[in-house]
């Protein structure tokens, strides 16, 4: 339960048109919470206020004729991966499960995805992906070959035998049908690092082509999906900086430009999302886009987006940048680690900025967007609620409130984010919710997605905020 602050302590909001005045009353925190959906529906012609007196401490401003663009419902977007129990017993539960489900998909995951409109889920990965062959999931479930996992090295011994070694029970067609559940697009990441384009070719004509055309249409209609998916978003890569390759920038787009050209459309706008900077790799950005015109600015029109990751894990507060040592606690913080965790999370508006700007050096008609595709806090181990999930954590009201900060934060550049997608969906990292076997939760996280799935579509005006520093 949340405890409501003092009436004491008072907030102004500011509804302003061009002329900068003051259109509506003063409220306290309290009546803010109440009312501020009434705020925003003041115009130009209301009649003024007087000014807040000198005591209030903080204060907000809307500037109503200052609208920065629509807010893309992509940018409320998932993330699922074959890692941990996302998957097993997260998603899917398989068809004899006595656990309440919907073709083995968890039905209380669908019931919740639904609620919050969940607008796309990028599956399989993630570092998975890299490794994954996309034939190795379909067809029937009972002779799908096994494989080590990816992520099976660092499993721990106490994980299932499904996390280590990948049953495949779960792939392409389940994907879809849960996306087709829950009302959602899917945004499929594809295989550079270990696989040829061909078969990135075929996966999309897999995926996309018209009933019996081509023989993999024939394929996905013996397993009982005639129509096609009509897949859209596609990603060349992941992180292949790193797990998806280790390529320079230069070497990368090349590959890129080998895996995206000549992709048969199908009838479908595809758009192909590129493997982008972690965090401030500046140098990625400018290396990737400076190979990709090379041969002319009309190789940018190849490009619907660049993707960033950004993880906010250090709250050392400045001590080391070591990735073990820096990370905090899910649940053992103090309020200092409270303000380190918001303020790293900060970083992510200056990231777009700045990747944002580069892009600008060589994309004069501003076509490529960001997609940022993973993002959340990232913390050490120990607080997983289920013994054997690797990398999960319990998210609590801080993490609430990091998501809604970054979330305000992707509503400041509409014209910049065509897609967020956050890490990840279900018992890993900034998780919406967690399961296990018939237990299910909403995660504080979860319970911001459905406050905010709303804005979808909505109007991002300009904001002006201030409020007292604090020395802590």
């Amino acid at each position: 339960m949340l405890q409501s602050p003092p009436e004491t302590s008072q907030l102004v909001i500011l509804a302003v048109a061009n002329d900068r005045r003051t259109i509506s009353p003063m409220l306290t925190r309290r009546r803010f919470v109440q009312n501020s959906a009434a705020a925003f529906l003041f115009t130009r012609n209301a009649s003024a206020f007087p000014a807040a007196d000198s005591g209030i401490d903080s204060r907000i401003e809307v500037l109503l004729d200052e609208p920065l663009g629509t807010i893309s419902p992509n940018i409320y977007g998932h993330f699922a991966e074959h890692l941990g129990g996302v998957i097993y017993d997260g998603i899917w539960l398989g068809r004899n499960s006595k656990v309440p489900n919907v073709d083995g998909i968890r039905k209380d995951l669908i019931d919740h995805m639904r609620k919050i409109k969940a607008p796309v889920v990028r599956y399989p990965g993630g570092c998975f992906a890299d490794s994954y062959d996309w034939r190795d999931g379909i067809g029937p479930i009972d002779k799908r070959p096994r494989r080590s996992n990816f992520w099976s090295d660092i499993e721990s011994p106490s994980s299932p035998a499904s996390h280590k070694y990948e049953p495949n029970e779960f792939g392409t067609n389940e994907f879809i049908k849960f996306c087709k559940l829950i009302g959602s697009q899917p945004y499929l990441a594809a295989n550079v690092r270990s696989l040829p384009a061909a078969e990135f070719f075929h996966w999309v004509e897999y995926c996309n082509a018209p009933p019996g055309s081509a023989t993999l249409a024939e394929t996905r209609a013996a397993a009982g999906y005639s129509d096609p998916f009509h897949v859209r978003f596609w990603g060349a890569g992941n992180e292949s900086c790193g797990c998806g390759g280790n390529f320079t920038p230069q070497e990368y787009a090349v590959e890129f430009r080998r895996f995206t050209t000549w992709v048969p459309r199908l009838g479908e706008d595809l758009a192909f999302i590129a493997s982008g900077p972690n965090d401030d790799n500046w140098e990625w950005t400018r290396g990737f886009l400076e190979e990709i015109v090379r041969k002319g600015p009309r190789e940018l029109r190849s490009i619907y987006s660049l993707a960033l990751h950004y993880y906010t894990w250090n709250l050392s507060r400045g001590r080391t940048r070591d990735w073990d040592e820096g990370k905090g606690d899910a649940l053992k913080f103090d309020v200092v680690d409270w303000y380190e965790l918001l303020r790293e999370g900060e970083v992510m508006d200056s990231l777009i900025n700045g990747h944002w700007q580069i892009m600008g050096e060589f994309d004069h008609e501003r076509h490529v967007k960001l997609v940022i595709d993973e993002w959340g806090p990232w913390y050490r181990s120990g607080s997983e609620a289920t013994q054997g999930d690797i990398l999960e954590q319990t998210p609590t009201l801080r993490d609430a409130v990091f998501s809604a900060m970054t979330l305000d934060i992707f509503h400041q550049h509409p014209e910049k984010i065509a897609m967020a997608n956050c890490a990840q969906l279900i018992n890993c990292l900034n998780s919406l919710h967690l399961a296990h076997e018939d237990k299910f939760c909403i995660t504080p996280v979860g319970h911001v997605f459905d406050m905010y799935s709303a804005h979808q579509g909505g109007q991002s005006l300009r904001t002006i905020f201030s409020a007292p520093r604090n020395q802590l």
